[in-house]
Order: structure tokens, then C-alpha cells, then sequence
């Protein structure tokens, strides 16, 4: 298929890149992983081209600004890398978008900062990854915090998706990994974090706060596709039960929360089956190609895509209609 467009595609700046090492030890490896996360422009572009890519929508590396515990320094790393991105950007025009990066360990800068990225810089929304650190390390703040209302007022009243994009569990949290730390990253823990992340979510009521909320998530959906009507099923039993007779957070259902405010991307799980157990559960509508470049490879995720066993409907919409609707792109 020609013409697919990719949201969940990363660079780094010289400030964030060490943090993509930590799962790729060899220096060799290193050496090309940064080489293609500091090439804004011209690696990427020869591999879209050879591929059939339209578009990437660019995000800066994990954790990065999320792991920056100092407000200050996290806010200031923020502004550089998106004025790093949009400079970067505008020499390609119609080749590439980029998502903000938002320093969220300061509610009120992240807030303006958002602002300042969709109406002067021309950005498509967020990418946010994780949870955040605070003042100190162990210090970790999720985004169904109260403190958060007021930003995702600005989120909905922008209409702009937020993508949230996974990081590793801290190293005081990481317990269950125990003589495996193989399983802390995208092998495992990655799912486990930002699905959890993504019910906590929903489960403080958000979106019936802020019902037009668009949330991306990759990796067709962290489990949560073949696992959210168990957690609502269960939910329904034993929440009263928790909550001790207190109303709960949440009025309406995970289910439909996850079908009417939750888009699903393809990045870096290229399995059919999982494509359609996504597809049955959100609806093609809702679900968006990716690659995940450069931590999965640009041809691998569209070899598989091109050919993989859906309709070619599906395949349009998926690859490029739903992209251009989410973003209201002109192209």
C-alpha cells in the first residue's frame, strides 16, 4: 500500500538519546540506534520512500522529559526538543508532523507549552511518556491525578489527540522482574504500565468529565483489546466492594470509554491476529498504522501491513484515512 502514515516514530536529541540505550547494550548497536534517532530527515525519509510512507508523525524518545524529576530542567528540555523537531519539520513539508513533548512534572508549563506547539508550531497533538517523576526519584505522578484536570481541559478544548506512549516501571517498582529483568521493556512491562496507566484513566472518571478526549496508544492496544470486557465484567462485582459504599470514580462503562475515546496504533506488534482481535473489539475506525521506527524496522512493519489478511477497506482507512481524519490533515 502506498501512501501509509506513521504516528508512533521517534527521534532524540543529544539531551534525551542515552535514554534509548538502556535496553541495548552493544556499542555498536548504539551507535546505529542513535545515529537513526538523531536523523531527523534523511535515513527515515529513504526508508518511507522504499516503503510506501506517506507521512511520519515524529515523537521524542522514552522516558526523556518524563524522567527529569527537576521541573525546571524537565520544562526547559521540553521547549528545546519541540523547537528542535519544528525546525527540523519545516524542511520537509508534507513529510513530516510531530507530536509535543511536555514536561508534566509542571502541570501549568506543560498546559502553555501544548498551546504554544499546536497554534505557533503547527504540532498534531501529545506524546507523553508515562508517568512522571517529581522532585525526587521514586516520586511518580500518573495522569489521572487531580492535578491534571485543568491540562486535559486544554487537551479537549485544542481537540488534539494525546498519545501515551509506554516507559519501564522505576527501579523500586520493578519487584515482579526479579531475576528477569528481560521483561521490564517492550517485551512485557511495557503493556503492563500503560495498560494500567490507561484504566486508571478511566477509572478516575475523566472522560465523563471530558467525553470528546482522544487517547492513542500503540502496540495494538497494551492487552488491553482482549482483556478490557473481563476487567469491566470483574469491576462490576468488586468495585462497590473496594470502594467500601462511596461512589465510585467512574460512571460509565470501560468498555464503551475504550471504544469511544481510545485509538489503537500497530506499532511494533506486526501479528494479524492481533490486528483483528483489535479491529473486533475498537473497530477498524479506530485503529492506525505505526511503525515504531527506529526501535522496529520501517520495512519489516510494512511488508507485514501490505499484505496482511484484512480487507483492502480496512487497509486504507488503517493505513492513511483514519490518520488523516484524526488530524483533520490536508492532503
Amino acid at each position: 500500500m502506498f501512501g501509509k502514515i506513521g504516528l508512533e516514530e521517534h527521534f532524540a536529541t543529544t539531551e534525551t538519546v542515552d535514554d534509548s540505550f538502556f535496553f541495548t547494550f552493544e556499542p555498536e548497536k548504539q551507535k546505529i540506534l542513535g545515529g537513526k534517532l538523531l536523523d531527523f530527515l534523511d535515513l527515515r525519509t529513504r526508508e518511507m520512500d522504499q516503503h510506501g510512507m506517506d507521512m511520519m508523525i515524529l515523537s521524542l524518545n522514552a522516558p526523556a522529559i518524563q524522567a527529569r524529576w527537576d521541573k525546571k530542567a524537565a520544562t526547559g528540555m521540553a521547549r528545546r526538543a519541540n523547537d528542535t523537531v519544528a525546525e527540523a519539520i519545516a524542511k520537509r513539508p508534507g513529510r513530516y508532523l510531530s507530536f509535543a513533548a511536555l514536561a508534566m512534572q509542571d502541570p501549568d508549563e506543560a498546559t502553555r507549552e501544548l498551546e504554544r506547539c499546536v497554534k505557533e508550531l503547527g504540532f498534531v497533538g501529545a506524546l507523553v511518556n508515562g508517568f512522571s517523576q517529581i522532585d525526587f526519584e521514586d516520586n511518580i505522578v500518573y495522569l489521572d491525578d487531580k492535578r491534571y484536570r485543568p491540562f486535559w481541559a486544554k487537551v479537549q478544548d485544542l481537540g488534539v489527540p494525546f498519545y501515551l506512549h509506554p516507559r519501564s516501571a522505576i527501579t523500586a517498582h520493578r519487584h515482579m522482574y526479579e531475576g528477569h529483568p528481560w521483561l521490564t521493556g517492550a517485551a512485557w512491562g511495557f503493556a503492563v504500565e500503560t495498560g494500567t496507566h490507561c484504566l486508571r484513566l478511566m477509572c478516575s472518571g475523566l472522560f465523563d468529565e471530558f467525553p470528546d478526549l482522544q487517547i492513542i496508544i500503540g502496540h495494538l492496544g497494551e492487552c488491553l483489546p482482549s482483556h478490557i470486557w473481563r476487567t469491566e465484567h470483574r469491576l462490576q462485582r468488586e468495585a462497590p466492594g473496594f470502594a467500601k459504599g462511596a461512589p465510585l470514580p467512574w460512571k460509565g462503562s470501560l468498555v464503551d470509554y475504550f471504544n469511544n475515546n481510545f485509538y489503537v496504533t500497530t506499532s511494533g506488534n506486526f501479528r494479524t491476529q492481533a490486528l483483528l482481535g483489535a479491529m473486533l473489539e475498537i473497530g477498524s475506525d479506530r485503529v492506525l498504522f505505526s511503525t515504531d521506527y527506529p526501535f522496529a524496522d520501517v520495512a519489516e512493519a510494512c511488508a507485514w501491513f501490505d499484505v496482511c489478511d484484512i480487507s483492502e477497506n480496512d487497509r486504507r482507512k488503517i493505513g492513511r484515512e483514519n490518520a488523516i481524519r484524526l488530524f483533520g490533515l490536508k492532503l
